[in-house]
């Protein structure tokens, strides 16, 4: 298996040069050449299985050639031996024929935990065969970061540098984070917003000189492993809804696209999909991207839903790359434009071809705090506003026909909600209590720095304290 970047410049390159790179030298994104396949027995095969060795079945055609299939095993058994649920993803019913797909029973309680867990052991693996070390930098909306601070920290071969946009996530996510106090773990509360965390963080990635010099990697979702980690859950759904023999609709609460791109991933690997509906909050460019085919970026407004408060949403460029006919250079002109302009557009028949897969939805932030309500009345259920966005979509789906009645329909719940308990109040009259494995986050002390929305200073503060620095240099 090997891996092309998105903008077509930099190298092919196996699956352990890409785990550890992150981001491809050309500023584009890796995914497969060519996507391998499950058939319709392979599917059904998945029903009923643990959620580690249906994992091993999906995922193995990624790495097979990069990493021995007892290790694999046994990567996957610690990473989800790590989720408190014994079903790691349980389906729960909420309706007729609408189901939650809850993400949130790892160690952080938010869905990155399902793919994060994996990729530290996986990144370990890789570092402890070539006797090396990286500094992984990542931006997060909220929930990436503590998942990647909980699966690498205390590790000897990273160092974590993480970027949050200072006073725009939940407390409970940044404590999360800042209470975290091995030594190889450094939080970074930047003064704007996510998508100006994940500019800088991209633009360490193209100085490829600091890339170097301090052995970069990435676990933000330009990583192709977390995507192919996400794919896994998209495919024991199906399957324990029925798949192959039919088809089945997902809707995720979408800011980066990375989660919705792993159902596309699933779904190109022969999983039957009938849809995928895009949910998003009124940070809404994938919806109007969509409508109009005009990628245009607006002004981020912070919303009760922060993980989703994106304008630039990265992997929205993987799907681009499928729709431009694996034509790197045409993207790399759409990404400039992007950079130059603030904006690009889809052609006619991109825009059909995107169309044939996704639906899109906006929901407000009343919608937001009324479906959390009206979940909760109907079910007893409490969700969290990220959910409940997901769930709002999902219903405009049905209602605009996007989704026959008989087709099952999935959606992603991807955080716990008491990871946001003040929208759940809102809503619903309390606060919904941490679970037990959360411990007393708010007894600890945290540890942060706050940095301006610069580059130099970003980079500055991560040379003074990476342990990276010139070991590459002198290899």
């Amino acid at each position: 298996m090997k891996y092309v970047s998105t903008r077509g410049e930099a190298e092919r390159l196996g699956f352990t040069e890409v785990l550890l790179a992150g981001l491809a030298r050309d500023g584009g994104l890796y995914v497969p050449e060519a996507w391998p396949h499950l058939g319709e027995r392979e599917v059904a095969a998945l029903a009923g299985l643990s959620y580690a060795e249906a994992a091993f079945r999906v995922l193995s055609p990624y790495l097979r050639e990069a990493v021995d299939a007892p290790d694999f095993r046994a990567m996957l058994e610690a990473a989800y031996a790590t989720f408190a649920h014994p079903a790691t993803v349980p389906l729960v019913q909420i309706g007729p024929n609408d189901f939650l797909l809850e993400l949130f029973h790892g160690p952080t309680m938010a869905f990155k935990d399902v793919a994060m867990q994996l990729l530290a052991r996986l990144m370990d693996h890789v570092l402890a065969r070539g006797k090396r070390r990286l500094t992984i930098i990542g931006a997060t909306s909220g929930d990436t970061g503590s998942a990647a601070i909980a699966a690498f920290r205390g590790r000897a071969a990273v160092d974590v540098f993480i970027l949050h946009p200072k006073g725009r996530v939940s407390e409970v996510q940044r404590r999360q984070m800042t209470t975290v106090a091995d030594a190889n773990v450094h939080n970074i509360a930047l003064e704007g917003t996510f998508d100006d965390c994940q500019a800088v963080v991209k633009a360490l990635f193209n100085d490829l000189d600091f890339r170097d010099r301090l052995s970069l990697s990435g676990v933000n979702s330009i990583n192709w492993a977390r995507v192919m980690a996400q794919s896994v859950y998209y495919a024991t759904a199906a399957a324990n809804l029925g798949a192959p023999h039919r088809a089945i609709a997902f809707s995720v609460p979408t800011g980066n696209f990375g989660d919705i791109y792993a159902g596309y991933v699933a779904a190109h690997m022969g999983l039957p999909v009938a849809r995928l509906i895009v949910a998003t909050n009124v940070n809404d460019i994938l919806v109007r991207a969509l409508e109009t085919g005009r990628y245009e970026l607006r002004a981020v407004t912070a919303t009760q839903s922060p993980s989703m408060d994106i304008q630039v949403a990265s992997n929205f460029e993987r799907l681009i790359f499928d729709l431009a006919g694996r034509n790197g250079n045409r993207v790399a002109e759409m990404m400039e434009a992007l950079s130059a302009t603030g904006a690009f557009a889809l052609d006619g028949a991109m825009l059909n071809a995107a169309r044939a897969f996704f639906s899109a939805h906006r929901c407000d932030e009343a919608e937001t705090t009324e479906t959390i309500r009206s979940v909760h009345r109907s079910t007893g259920l409490v969700i969290d506003p990220h959910t409940a966005v997901a769930v709002a979509a999902a219903q405009k789906a049905r209602a605009a026909g996007d989704i026959a009645a008989e087709t099952p329909l999935v959606i992603l719940s991807t955080a716990h909600p008491a990871k946001f308990p003040e929208a759940v109040e809102k809503a619903v009259g309390f606060k919904p209590s941490l679970p037990e494995r959360a411990g007393d986050l708010y007894a600890l002390a945290e540890r942060y720095e706050v940095l301006p929305n610069d580059k130099a200073a970003v980079a500055r503060f991560i040379e003074s304290r990476a342990s990276a620095v010139g070991r590459e240099a002198a290899r």
